[in-house]
């Protein structure tokens, strides 16, 4: 035998390759070969973020979950690195003047911006998740679920350009009085407490009504069966049947706890108390 391999002939072709396929790149964000369709007049949340992959994480569970399957409200994620520079999609750098950390990069973040705020209109608030913002609390989720959406900046590493907020004009919103590793709890965060309040989200409206912040006070305490646990009984009153007496006694608890927790809550409470 010849150990000169044969030339094909028509009745047998040649073997074909099953290497992989070439991939060529691309210089086009993956959100924009795929775009989220919006829900004429549903609210919208859109996240700007390093870690799309983190969303809708618990905003997917329970009710916020259900109203979001059912379209009551909506959510898009924007991944902040397919805006990124250079073949690395490099997304921050160092601290002018020297420091510790990265920051984000104002070009960056301007190309994600204008993305998201695209075709935008109506009430839409621009916010940043910052621990030196303004401190979330019930009014302010009150008010952002009466907006046609919003879009929320996640930071990360020591934070973002200050040229970036003064040119876009964004708020900046913090979950509390700590620093976090970047943006997207506090933003799940915001989004649950204001989700919540849209119609329809929680099926009993008159639940926000009653709960903690909406009156100015801490809620009242909640118990329910059985009507003795551990040798602890429900209230009496509670077990009455006399609404009128409940509400009663449910405002002297929340007043009660209001004021030995809540000395600044109790303070703007009595004085508009007071005034009115």
């Amino acid at each position: 035998m010849s150990d000169t391999p044969s030339k094909p002939t028509s009745a047998q072709p040649p073997a074909k390759s099953h290497g992989r396929k070439a991939i060529r790149p691309t210089l086009k964000p993956r959100e924009l070969m795929t775009p989220t369709p919006d829900l004429a007049g549903v609210w919208k949340a859109k996240i700007l973020t390093l870690f799309p992959s983190a969303f809708p994480g618990v905003l997917g569970e329970s009710l916020t979950g259900k109203a979001l399957q059912e379209g009551l409200w909506q959510l898009e994620t924007i991944d902040l690195r397919q805006f990124g520079v250079g073949k690395h999609r490099n997304v921050d750098d160092t601290p002018a003047g020297g420091g510790a950390g990265m920051v984000l990069r104002p070009d960056v973040l301007g190309n994600a911006i204008e993305h998201a705020m695209d075709g935008v209109s109506g009430n839409w608030p621009l916010i940043y998740l910052s621990p030196r913002g303004r401190r979330m609390d019930q009014k302010m989720m009150q008010n952002l679920a009466r907006c046609d959406g919003i879009t929320l900046l996640c930071g990360r590493f020591e934070g973002v350009d200050e040229r970036v907020l003064e040119h876009y004009g964004i708020q900046e919103v913090s979950l509390g009085d700590f620093v976090m590793t970047g943006g997207e709890i506090a933003a799940q965060a915001l989004i649950d407490a204001t989700v919540r309040l849209i119609p329809g989200v929680l099926g009993n409206q008159a639940s926000t009504e009653e709960e903690s912040f909406s009156s100015g006070l801490l809620e009242h305490p909640q118990y329910t069966r059985p009507a003795e646990w551990k040798g602890r009984e429900i209230p009496e009153i509670l077990m009455s049947g006399h609404h009128g007496k409940i509400a009663e006694w449910r405002l002297q608890m929340s007043e009660e706890i209001t004021k030995a927790r809540r000395p600044d809550l109790w303070e703007s409470y009595s004085r508009k108390r007071d005034e009115s």
